[in-house]
């Protein structure tokens, strides 16, 4: 494969909660073109009273995809990102132990604050400074029989278990190390302390591997299922925000800018030399997860376009561009909502009454029609949005001047341009496809593809972006409504003086 010819090939599996894609990227004259080879559904399978990835249909629809790729020509590697903090149990001999639980699942109910009463959360968040969520891996495992954790041998992340059953690597990579609230930002390993605390095993954690660490070929059963030969599977940062925020086009030598990978969830934050685990870090509740090339991603897990997202699923599947036109037309000013409020994070069909219910025990106007609580749910993200990266700017001591949009929430021109106007801050939108432009340029760069630390150069020589200025209206006392919204829900978030 030459580089004046086919430029160099890299195949790229992105996994999010509701649909994940095969995509093919080209590396070539310094810039990368992306064609998404296969899309599919992705999203919990209820079971039992339980709810579970269908990580099997997942695999079947990657070997799919990589068929497809090997009939474009050689590609020189693979790499597989996803979601966070789900995870699969093999035992000795590599076989899947059960299911693997949705971090959404109704087992956790109640975990996070046993064990944060157990433990305390000085000792929680010094260990792996990390934001107070209820699903994450540690109160996962704390959910689990203590049975199955016996007979566990080795615990992979979500795409750390698809590069096994792609190459036979048992390591788990860092970035997705990271957000399990078992890893320790300052020495880059395990935190094993907690879960010996909590009398729980510690002997499945594996090594944990770096973005762009080279894991092997494809095995010789992959190979002939999907026809591929001579390629490499390759980590990228296989936490999705991660690879994302890899692909955020700020220029070199740029400061002052802020990051929101938007999507299902929004990720809200800034990319730091080191963990910031500071007082006030661990007061506004922020977490510290690992970078590329040896940085700490300081952000807020945010409640994203999940909410619209659902009430679209209750209203029979509409268009997308139709349900944001009709917010469009709805004026500032209405009703506000706490997008992080516990009752909007379960899925449902009641979504659109939930929002309803929220704006009535609030003593605001209910919106009525679907264009108004798109409005509402818009507006209440970009508040929050707003308000993160005030806390932000607090903590590291730096003044945030650039806001970049990356991700399917790119696309939301009214959204972005709300972001702006109630930060009052620049808004730079794109790339829609940070999160795979992130995972192929990380796998390019490993394979000398792309020269080193030149990855946000070439996202930014390989699209167009769009710039929201500030200055559109912010009704007189909006903020500070939608800060006496928030401070009613805060009990879950306050941080333990005791």
């Amino acid at each position: 494969m030459s580089a004046e010819g086919q430029g160099s090939r890299h195949v790229a599996v992105d996994l999010g909660a509701s649909s994940g894609r095969v995509a093919l990227g080209t590396v070539q004259g310094g810039r990368l073109s992306v064609e998404i080879l296969h899309r599919f559904p992705n999203g919990g399978v209820p079971v039992r009273g339980g709810l579970y990835w269908d990580v099997l249909g997942l695999w079947r629809e990657i070997l799919h995809g990589l068929r497809l790729a090997s009939g474009r020509g050689p590609v020189a590697s693979v790499g597989v990102n996803s979601w966070a903090v789900d995870y699969g149990l093999l035992d000795d001999g590599g076989e899947l132990l059960g299911g693997v639980h949705h971090y959404r699942s109704a087992r956790l109910g109640g975990v996070m604050e046993r064990v944060r009463a157990r433990l305390g959360d000085g000792t929680i968040y010094g260990a792996t400074g990390i934001q107070f969520l209820p699903f994450n891996t540690l109160y996962q495992l704390a959910a689990e029989p203590p049975e199955r954790l016996a007979r566990a041998r080795t615990l992979l992340m979500v795409p750390d278990l698809l590069h096994f059953w792609l190459c036979g690597a048992r390591v788990t990579e860092r970035t997705n190390a990271s957000t399990t609230q078992l890893f320790e930002p300052r020495t880059g390993e395990w935190a094993p302390s907690l879960l010996e605390a909590l009398n729980l095993p510690t002997h499945f954690l594996p090594p944990i591997a770096l973005p762009g660490t080279d894991l092997g070929e494809l095995s010789p059963e992959v190979v002939r299922e999907t026809g591929l030969h001579g390629t490499r599977v390759i980590a990228p940062a296989t936490h999705d925000t991660a690879s994302a925020v890899a692909a955020v086009p700020a220029a070199a030598g740029e400061t002052g800018w802020a990051y929101v990978s938007s999507g299902t969830w929004s990720l809200v934050g800034v990319e730091t030399p080191g963990p910031v685990l500071t007082d006030a870090a661990c007061a506004a509740n922020l977490t510290n997860e690992a970078g590329v090339n040896g940085t700490t991603r300081l952000l807020k897990n945010v409640m994203g376009l999940w909410i619209v997202q659902e009430c679209r699923r209750a209203w029979g599947n509409p268009d997308f561009a139709a349900l944001y036109e009709g917010a469009g037309n709805v004026p500032a000013g209405g009703p506000l909502i706490d997008p992080d409020d516990a009752r909007f994070l379960p899925p449902g069909l009641d979504m659109p009454a939930r929002v309803q219910a929220s704006c009535a025990q609030t003593g605001q106007p209910v919106p009525r029609t679907p264009a108004e609580i798109v409005r509402c749910v818009l507006e209440s993200l970009a508040h929050r949005t707003a308000d993160v990266l005030e806390q932000l700017e607090a903590v590291q001591g730096q003044p945030i001047r650039t806001v970049h949009v990356v991700g399917g929430g790119a696309q939301n021109g009214l959204l972005n341009r709300r972001v702006a106007d109630l930060s009052g801050r620049t808004v730079v939108a794109g790339p829609v496809e940070a999160t795979l432009m992130g995972n192929l340029l990380v796998q390019a760069e490993a394979s000398g593809s792309v020269p080193r630390g030149s990855v946000r150069e070439v996202v930014r020589a390989s699209g167009a972006l769009t710039t929201f200025p500030p200055g559109g209206p912010v009704p007189a006392g909006e903020r500070e409504r939608f800060r006496e919204l928030t401070v009613r829900r805060r009990a879950d978030e306050v941080v333990s003086q005791d």
